[in-house]
């Protein structure tokens, strides 16, 4: 499943208030990034997907990956021609990654460290 678009950060505080209804008692948003219209939240327990839908995007699926489920994951740094920055993620039971596109404006070695602390506990 290849989701894409152009992402840039969101204040997790601002994710924390917009999300609380998706959010388990006392789970708290690290991190946050908006893609057009969709939203990736790193939070303590999970990957939480937020894939508008429709024209209108009033319809939303909501996907929930815990972290143990994430069997490994790839970034793939901005080139000189290549102004985007990739994200890959693999998940138990499936072949094919989720794959998340950046803007330069964000540090895909921040996206990482960010996976990175969650899925190696």
């Amino acid at each position: 499943m290849a989701l894409f678009g152009n992402a840039h950060t969101v204040d997790p505080v601002q994710a924390q208030q917009d999300y609380a209804r998706l959010l388990g008692h006392g789970e708290q948003v690290h991190a946050a990034f908006l893609l057009i219209r969709d939203t990736i939240l790193f939070t303590d327990r999970r990957l939480i997907l937020v894939d508008k839908q429709g024209i209108t995007g009033k319809k939303v699926e909501y996907h929930s990956i815990p972290y143990r489920s994430i069997t490994h994951f790839a970034v793939e740094t901005a080139g000189t021609f290549d102004l985007d920055a990739e994200l890959k993620i693999w998940l138990s039971g499936s072949p094919t990654p989720l794959q998340k596109t950046f803007t330069k404006g964000v540090d895909i070695y921040e996206v990482q460290a960010i996976l990175t602390q969650f899925v190696a506990r």
